[in-house]
């Protein structure tokens, strides 16, 4: 006999799930670009959510609505560019405070001289605006540290050394940095070395490793889609591969410029594709052969999701392929990882207490494609801007 107790983590597992369904957005790290010029001066050009740094809303909270200031933010991000700038003058003292530049472990004085605030758009996106902060560089400085408090968010930084007079630039490779901590060195006395193959493999691997688990939740429940149908092991592998194949091309095609849609109308998409899949789960007792094509089409659009992580990341003009190829390949290794996981619980554990495919299907396969299609149809909602 069927003990009931064992459905408590499933049906655990996917109300959890319920919750964070209503997730407006999240805080991205802060993109920084310092440049270092002969002529002594140096220029940082800062693009954050001025809204969140008003809020102190940054990336330790999964969901904007759960921070203590969530209502303060939603007002901040409708205000015109205008509003928004003078609501952030009585907080330039304390960010230029916090914000710290060294050379040769010396502090640096600057001020702020621009702050370039864009028009309220798609609001389920956080607006990105640029802080500009310049200052005088010591002539025998040596090397550079940035720090950015961990209060303001996490950040990513490089360094660009710029000989004007030659015509000549070069770019350091990015930190990420997290956990309040301060930079590693930055040289400003030798030429710009690139990364190496197995630098830029392992830092866009892990980039789209992440970008799927933990942070990609509208993914997740794409793949746990695409499973529930089927728990068979190839005809899952070959629809996660068809999906990477797909989002792969569009990615290419949209970090080349050769493609792009607005957010306003790619993450509705998205929504209402993984609404789709629950759906047919539903009234599709088994898989048929037009999965594929379906989750390809599906892949095309996802991968206009992807590229707007790659867009704020960055990309090594000369290892373009390299970065490209290895953060899909981070992407698979998740996606494989999420279908092993499914299968472990699902179908080794779960099926070996039911009697027959057709209790399964009762028991796992409606309940769980239903709640992807609720939560796929409210985002789809949610994501759309009337």
């Amino acid at each position: 006999m069927l003990n009931k107790s064992f459905f408590y983590p499933f049906i655990l597992f996917f109300l959890t799930l319920a919750p964070l369904s209503s997730v407006a957005d999240i805080v991205k790290p802060a993109l920084v670009e310092i440049s270092v010029k002969t002529d002594g001066t140096f220029q940082v050009e800062i693009r954050a959510s001025i809204e969140a740094l008003l809020t102190g809303i940054n990336s330790r909270y999964k969901n904007t609505r759960d921070a203590p200031n969530a209502q303060a933010y939603d007002d901040f991000r409708v205000l015109p560019p205008e509003q928004l700038r003078q609501a952030f003058r009585s907080f330039e003292k304390g960010f230029l405070q916090e914000v710290k530049i060294q050379f040769d472990n010396e502090p640096a004085r600057f001020q702020i001289t621009t702050v370039d605030i864009p028009e309220p758009g798609y609001v389920k996106v956080p607006r990105i605006s640029l802080i500009i902060v310049e200052g005088e560089v010591p002539t025998t400085a040596q090397s550079l540290n940035w720090y950015y408090p961990s209060r303001f968010g996490d950040n990513a930084v490089r360094v660009r050394q710029v000989d004007e007079v030659n015509e000549k630039w070069h770019w350091s490779p990015w930190q990420w940095l997290k956990n309040d901590e301060v930079s590693q060195p930055f040289s400003l006395t030798e030429v710009f070395t690139q990364q190496t193959f197995f630098q830029v493999l392992t830092t866009y691997l892990v980039s789209g490793f992440e970008h799927i688990l933990p942070k990609g939740l509208d993914h997740i429940l794409f793949i746990l889609g695409i499973f529930l149908l089927s728990t068979h092991i190839r005809p899952l592998l070959w629809q996660v591969t068809m999906f990477t194949v797909a989002h792969t091309i569009t990615l290419g095609l949209s970090m080349n410029g050769v493609l792009n849609l607005p957010a306003n109308i790619v993450e509705p998409l998205i929504a209402l594709s993984i609404a789709y899949i629950g759906i047919e789960n539903i009234v599709m007792p088994k898989l048929h052969k037009s999965r594929l094509f379906i989750v390809f089409i599906f892949g095309l659009l996802h991968g206009l999701g992807f590229a707007s992580v790659l867009s704020d990341f960055g990309m090594p003009e000369n290892d373009f392929a390299t970065a490209l190829i290895s953060f899909n390949i981070g992407v698979e290794i998740a996606q494989v990882a999420i279908i092993f996981l499914a299968w472990f619980f699902f179908a080794h554990l779960l099926r070996n207490q039911l009697a027959n495919e057709q209790q399964y299907r009762k028991v796992v396969v409606i309940p769980g494609s239903l709640l992807i299609a609720l939560t796929g149809l409210y985002w789809t909602y949610d994501r759309i801007q009337f």
